[in-house]
């Protein structure tokens, strides 16, 4: 094989469609665009979800449920992960800032401790939420927990 043998695989190289030149070239004239409209005129496009005068899909489809606004988001740790990341991480204390520095979470983010599992180690908590469970277990292992 040598550089001048080499060809593209049969069928892969297309020759281009050359649109408005001449009536002997097949596709003259309206440039295989059609008579007349928007569509054979220059800079035509499409309005976004436009379904050519069919009833659209966002209206087809029926309204459901809503969106709280009021909602708060939190990044749910359970007492038996936290006693893992210890181990991992060794933390001073287990707050916000700690979970941020470790890439744990983002600076954004609320933090909710919830009670599954067990704490083994004495840790002080500064946190934006605590469950009861977790609060009472927190506090029989010895550690403290303080709400931001």
């Amino acid at each position: 094989m040598k550089l001048h043998n080499l060809k593209p695989a049969e069928g892969s190289v297309h020759k281009t469609k050359r649109i408005g030149r001449g009536e002997a070239s097949g596709k003259g004239g309206t440039s295989t665009k059609g008579n007349k409209g928007g569509q054979s005129r220059a800079g035509y496009s499409s309005k976004m979800a436009h379904e050519g005068g069919q009833m659209p899909i966002q209206r087809r489809l029926p309204k459901r449920g809503f969106k709280n606004i009021n909602r708060v988001e939190y990044k749910v740790f359970n007492l038996g992960q936290i006693d893992q990341l210890n181990e991992k991480y060794t933390f001073a204390e287990f707050s916000v800032e700690n979970l941020y520095i470790n890439g744990l979470i983002s600076r954004t983010d609320k933090v909710k401790v919830l009670g599954n599992g067990e704490l083994k180690s004495k840790l002080s908590f500064k946190v934006n939420a605590v469950s009861e469970k977790a609060k009472t277990a927190i506090e029989a292992a010895g550690g403290s927990v303080e709400i931001i």
